[in-house]
């Protein structure tokens, strides 16, 4: 399961770099979302894969910390997708206005040869 989720995680952030090292303002921003799902992923992993452990003490049993599941990387990563699902907004904004200004969505502004 390790292995697999680490590979996931790998094909995402080389995939985003990829992306961001393309000459397109688009395919930049997709770029930078992928590394910032690839690097969620790694902080939510980062509290152990485990599942049906409850994220709260109760009251009524003896608290043993082994036996629940950390909520610290659950709340990281869902503070990570607010921010990161408005700054994609923000960027796709201002590539539609520069494309507007421009023309094109090329990094220099010529459209690269065919």
């Amino acid at each position: 399961m390790e292995v697999v989720f680490a590979l996931a995680i790998g094909a995402m952030v080389g995939s985003g770099v990829w992306l961001v090292l393309r000459p397109r303002t688009f395919q930049v921003i997709m770029g930078l979302s992928l590394i910032s799902y690839g690097v969620n992923l790694f902080i939510f992993g980062m509290g152990r894969l485990v599942v049906g452990r409850p994220p709260v003490v109760d009251a009524a049993s003896a608290a043993d910390p082994a036996s629940l599941a950390d909520p610290v990387p659950q709340a990281l990563v869902l503070t990570a997708i607010v921010i990161g699902f408005a700054m994609t907004a923000l960027f796709l904004v201002v590539l539609l206005a520069s494309r507007g200004l421009t023309g094109t969505d090329h990094v220099d502004g010529r459209e690269p040869p065919e």
